[in-house]
């Protein structure tokens, strides 16, 4: 499957850079022989593109209180967290195979705190070939680990465990593209 993913993509196609309708024999990602390939983007023009992808971390409302008082013992929760999704917006082409690096022009995060979970949004722009979903996604999901890393020894429990901590709901919720100079 290309980047574009393998839902359909912005122009109406299946996202594939052939054109096939997505049956498993006109994967892009293969060749025929199995082999594993980046697919090549160096004939799609440039479009001025951007996604969107959300997910949350639910804990425990003291945790949450912690987070927002700035009282957990490792700093400031959000913060490290925004750097933490931001660094994994640009570093995505070097942890998800087959994926192309790409220039980011833009990249926002947003969080919403909520009495017992906390939720990341993340949207990223680029202008180029490729879309930028996977970045986003990427994004949310580290800037999430970052916010559990940052407050484990508040929510492990008194057998090592997270019983009320999970990462849940991560998702795509935007994705746009445009012609360049439009």
């Amino acid at each position: 499957m290309s980047d574009e993913g393998a839902a359909r993509s912005d122009d109406g196609s299946d996202g594939r850079a052939d054109g096939s309708d997505g049956r498993a024999d006109a994967l892009t990602h293969t060749d025929d022989s199995g082999d594993v390939q980046m697919v090549d983007v160096g004939a799609k023009a440039d479009s001025s593109r951007r996604a969107v992808a959300r997910g949350e971390i639910r804990m425990t409302p003291e945790t949450v209180a912690a987070v927002e008082a700035d009282a957990v013992e490792k700093g400031d929760v959000l913060a490290t967290a925004r750097i933490g999704a931001v660094q994994a917006v640009k570093h995505t082409w070097e942890t998800i195979p087959m994926c192309h690096q790409i220039p980011i022009t833009n990249v926002d995060t947003e969080f919403v705190v909520d009495d017992d979970r906390i939720e990341l949004t993340v949207a990223v722009e680029t202008t180029g070939k490729t879309g930028c979903e996977m970045e986003a996604l990427e994004g949310v999901t580290t800037g999430l680990n970052t916010v559990w890393d940052m407050v484990k020894a508040a929510e492990k429990d008194a057998d090592g465990g997270y019983p009320d901590t999970r990462i849940a709901d991560v998702e795509v919720v935007e994705k746009r593209k445009e012609p360049v100079g439009e």
